[in-house]
């Protein structure tokens, strides 16, 4: 559609369409976080190095799966920042670019919502799988775990499954919709 096929907009739907350009600092703002899960990463990688002889098999295992952590979370921001800007601020225009991930070309809010489910689905995977490697200290004084504590842990990662079991069904019906655009 070139210019002279656009619809002409009243100020207030200009206005309007044009307030999605405010999420533009709060985009910013995620990158700056990604920034700081680097510098926390090459932390960890550094305490995983320099202990590498002195920590145990657990404590090495614990760290890694630290590191592993830290890529997951910057992964959910980075389908946040660039999923959500194509979605709803402006494209990005990547066609043809060698980088472009797989994902972005069929991006939109309902794919969105899925895949950062499961994001947070494999973020709490690692947390629970910490917490289980870790729980062998369970009832000492100097634990931090409580039977309570990774039974409510337990509790809220089967919620975050079945949350996203839900976006993706409701998702999958409302594709099923005659004449609903997919």
């Amino acid at each position: 559609m070139n210019e002279s096929e656009a619809p002409k907009l009243n100020f207030l739907q200009t206005l309007i369409f044009s307030s999605r350009w405010m999420q533009v600092p709060l985009y910013l703002g995620l990158i700056v976080a990604q920034g700081v899960y680097v510098i926390l990463f090459v932390k960890e990688l550094w305490h995983l190095v320099h202990g590498a002889t002195s920590l145990s098999e657990q404590d090495i295992m614990l760290l890694v799966l630290g590191l592993i952590d830290v890529v997951m979370i910057s992964n959910l921001l980075i389908m946040v920042i660039v999923g959500g800007y194509e979605t709803f601020v402006s494209r990005l225009n990547l066609k043809g670019h060698p980088d472009q991930p797989e994902w972005l070309s069929h991006v939109n809010a309902s794919v969105l919502k899925v895949k950062l489910a499961m994001a947070i689905i494999g973020i709490s995977s690692i947390h629970l799988l910490k917490t289980f490697i870790a729980i062998g200290s369970l009832g000492a004084e100097s634990s931090s775990y409580t039977e309570a504590g990774v039974m409510w842990q337990t509790i809220i990662h089967c919620v975050f499954i079945l949350s996203a079991i839900g976006i993706a069904y409701t998702d999958r019906l409302m594709a099923a919709i005659p004449g609903k655009p997919h």
